[in-house]
């Protein structure tokens, strides 16, 4: 049976296990967008109101008692965690670009005033 493909994506979840906030702080860092277009702000405001999202999800998650056992006793638990923090961003991901709940379009609303765009 070959697990390369799920040990690597597994390497590479420990080595990323925020990616959520890297990408955010990425994207965010260093940059002026007091001349970035409409869909660069759009997409930023995105991403925050998914990374807020996803924060949000993960505190509802430890509140759920089936979950609150699986801390590290059982032999699968990390894969389990891997394919829980997938899930959580895809859902916050999607979330956002299916509905959202407003705050993406509020910050741009308001970062377009502050910025006099």
């Amino acid at each position: 049976m070959d697990i390369g493909g799920v040990s690597s994506a597994y390497t590479n979840y420990l080595q990323n296990q925020n990616t959520s906030a890297s990408k955010l702080k990425n994207s965010v860092e260093g940059k002026d967008y007091s001349q970035a277009s409409d869909e660069e702000l759009m997409d930023v405001c995105k991403q925050f109101e998914s990374y807020f999202l996803e924060q949000v999800f993960k505190e509802m998650q430890k509140t759920v008692e089936c979950f609150k056992d699986d801390k590290g006793d059982k032999p699968n638990s990390n894969l389990v965690n891997y394919f829980n923090d997938e899930f959580i961003q895809n859902l916050a991901a999607s979330s956002t670009e299916l509905q959202g709940m407003g705050l993406a379009q509020t910050m741009y609303e308001q970062m377009k005033r502050n910025y006099d765009i």
